[in-house]
């Protein structure tokens, strides 16, 4: 491989230099060994410490102790390291800590990049005068300055000697890298720190995607290295793969196969239909959950519309409430901000929630159609939003979900700073970080079901009433951040800090969801992490802050009011019981036969039943009296009075005159028994 541009941290800049044509092979071994073997002559009693702040917030911390800590190296927005004596240094981290502030000892031998390097700066030196310069062939990156070094700076011994004693700036080198396009970074060194560092200040998804790493140390050595040439292979890197097969004769090289591996699949997965809507006259809406635009003839009203669907975004799957798909408020949100670009308003001025709206799981289509009225004499437009399934059934109704204002902000109102956001130094001075390691475990008791889309609280504090919150998008999502305003899954997140708190909590059990939005503003477009601040307000109500990893704003929210989700809700949202079943129990009326009042009717037993009244009101006609011979003999036997017998089995009757008893005709009725 051939790099265009190069740039190393620390000594790292040395072989960056030697690569770039700088020195020979043996003036750079030279210098790098001087370099060395200086440092390791100095005193010991020199440490080194890793500070999570930024460089802004550690400068006034190091006044009082020049000559003895000084800043070694800015890696990050907020990573810093500092460099000094050990003694001195303990006690600024007493006070970082004291601050909530994330610290780390290296393991280092010598305060490098510290004025304890100052004794051997003369020597060094010395060693650096008597090599031989050349003017570079590669652009070079300087750790002195972060920005391009100049051929001439780069062949002053006296730079090499400031490279030792003065601060790694690590950050600014990238982002001079990526002012220059660079879109592919490949580490050299012994393991992925640098890249690691990387991912704070390159924070675009397809620049994280060109960090590739050549070596790492819990990883064989040529597999990794191998790995890497194939990374930067996809990229459209040239690779010269001849050198991998030249030192053994019998490697062999075969083609690919001409055809695509080949997978089989049981079930049909029709992909989402997409078309180019102008053919239907409509204006593309440009944006992932709307399909297309239109302004009404002869008005100022807009329409927007869209089929919304799983199947066409997959990770709307991973919000689930009461085991239902549901859209989450904030991708209302998102819709009406760009409804509000289309029309000139900047500001969502209020949006009510008045109704759940569930996606089909089986990737049923739900149309959707948002409506922006003509704006008033103030200028501020109200809007509604109304869904239906997409089906065969005639005249489907439309739900009303969602309703609000837009309106264009006051242009005397000035844009907030990083420093009015209150996110600039994170996290902020006294918080105290909460554990969110349980936090999805109880959200989904309370019956929301956040998959990992929605998962993306990294980390939280609290600070009096308040909750920050630091909050990215799954790696799944980042690379469709720049589609979005503010994609749903990152606002989401940035709300479940709210469970670190009792904001709007009535003393109810179940989930929460957003109700009530009000004063929304976008700043910045495409984030895929932020930094969040909820503060309280009135009535149960919260405000948002969010920030990028700088502080800047990035939206907020004067208030937001979440409410319960009443029992049975989502029930009638779905349509449960109206087309999703296929069968259901109905009564069907069955005629009876007329009663039939030929023949003669015979009632044996008493009448505990009331037959006798009964048959009398139909007509029946009534026996007189059962001959003996008519009479069944024996137990089991039955009385053959004609089909139109009515028998009731009863007990014995009262003896008859004359010492003989009566009995009642019935099964146990002794044989040459009675009349009856």
């Amino acid at each position: 491989m051939r790099p265009e541009i190069v740039g190393g941290h620390s000594i790292g800049e040395l072989t960056a230099a030697y690569v770039a044509g700088l020195w020979s092979l043996e003036d750079a071994a030279q210098l790098v060994a001087a370099r060395g073997r200086l440092m390791q002559s100095l005193p010991e009693g020199g440490a080194m410490l890793a500070v999570q702040a930024a460089e802004a917030d550690v400068l006034p911390l190091l006044a009082d102790l020049e000559g003895r800590v000084g800043l070694a190296a800015v890696n990050g927005p907020s990573q810093v390291v500092l460099s000094g004596d050990r003694t001195a240094l303990e006690g600024l981290e007493g006070n970082l800590r004291g601050e909530s502030r994330k610290v780390r000892w290296l393991k280092v031998s010598h305060a490098f990049h510290s004025p304890l390097m100052d004794p051997i700066l003369d020597e060094f030196r010395a060693v650096a005068q008597g090599l031989t310069y050349e003017t570079p062939k590669l652009p070079v990156v300087s750790n002195v300055t972060g920005e391009l070094a100049e051929p001439a700076q780069l062949k002053d011994p006296d730079y090499w000697v400031r490279h030792i004693r003065e601060a790694v700036r690590f950050h600014d080198g990238l982002a001079t890298l990526t002012r220059f396009e660079a879109s592919t970074l490949l580490e050299l060194g012994p393991d992925a720190v640098l890249t690691a560092m990387a991912h704070d200040t390159i924070t675009d998804p397809v620049a994280q995607a060109g960090l590739v790493v050549a070596a790492r140390k819990d990883r064989p050595g040529p597999d990794t290295f191998l790995t890497a040439l194939a990374q930067l292979h996809v990229r459209g890197i040239d690779v010269d793969w001849t050198p991998l097969y030249a030192p053994v004769a019998s490697r062999a090289r075969v083609d690919l196969p001409t055809y695509a591996f080949q997978h089989q699949s049981y079930w049909l997965h029709a992909p989402a239909l997409t078309g180019d809507v102008t053919s239907a006259g409509l204006t593309d809406a440009d944006h992932p959950l709307l399909g297309a635009a239109v302004q009404v003839a002869g008005s100022d009203a807009r329409l927007f519309t869209s089929l919304l669907s799983v199947d066409a975004h997959p990770w709307l799957t991973d919000h689930v409430v009461a085991d239902r798909t549901l859209l989450p408020g904030t991708a209302f949100v998102e819709l009406a901000v760009r409804a509000g670009d289309e029309v000139g308003c900047d500001l969502l001025e209020e949006l009510i929630l008045e109704a759940p709206l569930v996606l089909p799981d089986d990737g049923t289509g739900v149309q959707l159609q948002l409506w922006v009225e003509e704006p008033d004499d103030t200028g501020r437009r109200p809007f509604t939003l109304h869904s239906r399934r997409q089906n065969d059934v005639p005249d489907e109704p439309w739900t009303r979900h969602a309703a609000g204002v837009l309106t264009a902000a006051d242009p005397s109102s000035a844009r907030p700073t990083a420093t009015a956001t209150g996110l600039a130094q994170w996290p902020p001075a006294g918080a105290v970080a909460v554990e969110t390691t349980e936090l999805y475990a109880g959200f989904a008791a309370a019956g929301l079901g956040y998959g990992p889309a929605f998962q993306g609280v990294q980390a939280a504090w609290r600070l009096g009433d308040e909750v920050f919150a630091e909050v990215a998008l799954a790696d799944g999502q980042r690379a469709d951040a720049s589609a979005y305003a503010l994609h749903p899954a990152l606002l989401d997140a940035s709300l479940h800090g709210l469970a670190l708190t009792t904001v709007g909590d009535d003393g109810t059990t179940g989930a929460r969801l957003p109700f009530s939005w009000t004063g929304v503003t976008l700043y910045a477009t495409g984030a895929s992490a932020l930094r969040v601040r909820l503060t309280p307000a009135a009535s149960g109500a919260v405000s948002l802050t969010l920030a990028d990893a700088s502080g800047k704003p990035v939206a907020t929210v004067d208030s937001l009011v979440l409410r319960a989700l009443a029992a049975g809700e989502l029930d009638a949202a779905s349509g449960t019981g109206d087309d999703d079943s296929l069968f259901r129990v109905d009564w069907t009326v069955v005629s009876a036969p007329a009663p039939t009042t030929s023949g003669p009717y015979a009632v044996l037993g008493t009448d505990e039943l009331g037959l006798r009244a009964a048959l009398a009101a139909t007509g029946a006609r009534r026996g007189r009296r059962l001959r003996r011979r008519r009479v069944g003999r024996g137990p089991g036997r039955r009385a053959r009075v004609g089909p139109g017998a009515v028998g009731a089995v009863g007990e014995p009757g009262p003896p008859r005159p004359g010492g003989r008893r009566r009995r009642r005709a019935g099964a146990g009725a002794p044989s040459g028994g009675a009349r009856s």
